[in-house]
């Protein structure tokens, strides 16, 4: 796939740069106090879009990045997808209004698809981020936690992708919630299987990713892109040099 995307992600938490395990939010490691900074040196790197997520109203909702989304936008060139809280047309039109290229929906999206769905429509797939992340069974089957992956909504992946397929779905997130902040490498079979069931979806994958070569696998996998979260915190691989890479 030549046309590939790296998306830097920025996780908030009361206001400062997190990263947690595997979606606890009792397993918070933090970064920086200010996350405009971060974005800007994302920015000055080469990236190009930025994956910001509102990780304290991904569990009660009520989006609050809205002055940090305008800041980005106004300090940087970067396109931004960001979510966490989306829970209403409203919310989505007031992140798109504070500048978001897209909004990414994610507990919404599997416990009202309907409404999604209407969505996709209303506001056109292009700016709409649909996350679907999973965690497997014990019996194989990948299911789909909400409420920032704290409660089991007894929806399975497969089926529910199939339905957004139906309805138009262009871009797709999907994370491996075990592989998540764990630098454990991105789950390629997850992806390929993925890809197999949706290739018309532009699919980015996320959670375990370490290093250029997990990047260059996701994209050999068949993604669109990849979000790089905790590996860039940590200065495990040089955001430049991946960029390059990728080229």
């Amino acid at each position: 796939m030549s046309d590939f995307t790296l998306y830097p992600a920025i996780d908030v938490r009361g206001g400062r740069v997190v990263r947690l395990r595997q979606g606890d939010y009792a397993q918070e490691t933090r970064y920086a106090d200010d996350p405009l900074s971060v974005a800007q040196r994302y920015a000055r790197a080469g990236a190009r879009w930025l994956h910001l997520v509102d990780l304290d109203a991904a569990r009660v909702g009520g989006y609050t990045l809205a002055p940090l989304l305008s800041a980005i936008k106004s300090a940087t060139s970067l396109q931004v997808q960001t979510g966490g809280g989306v829970r209403s047309e409203a919310d989505v039109q007031s992140i798109l209004d504070a500048g978001a290229d897209r909004v990414v929906v994610g507990s919404l999206a599997v416990r009202e698809p309907a409404r999604v769905k209407e969505w996709l429509r209303w506001f056109g797939s292009a700016r709409l981020t649909v996350a679907l992340d999973a965690r497997q069974s014990a019996d194989g089957r990948w299911q789909l936690p909400t409420a920032g992956w704290t409660e089991d909504s007894g929806v399975e992946l497969e089926a529910l992708l199939s339905d957004y397929m139906a309805a138009g779905l262009q871009h797709l997130l999907c994370t491996d919630i075990t592989r998540d902040g764990m630098l454990s490498g991105p789950n390629i079979a997850l992806y390929r299987r993925i890809v197999d069931v949706a290739p018309q979806v532009q699919l980015q994958a996320s959670g375990g990713v370490r290093d250029v070569g997990d990047v260059l696998a996701a994209r050999q996998a068949g993604c669109a892109g990849a979000v790089l979260g905790k590996a860039l915190l940590d200065g495990r691989f040089d955001l430049s040099n991946a960029f390059a890479e990728v080229a």
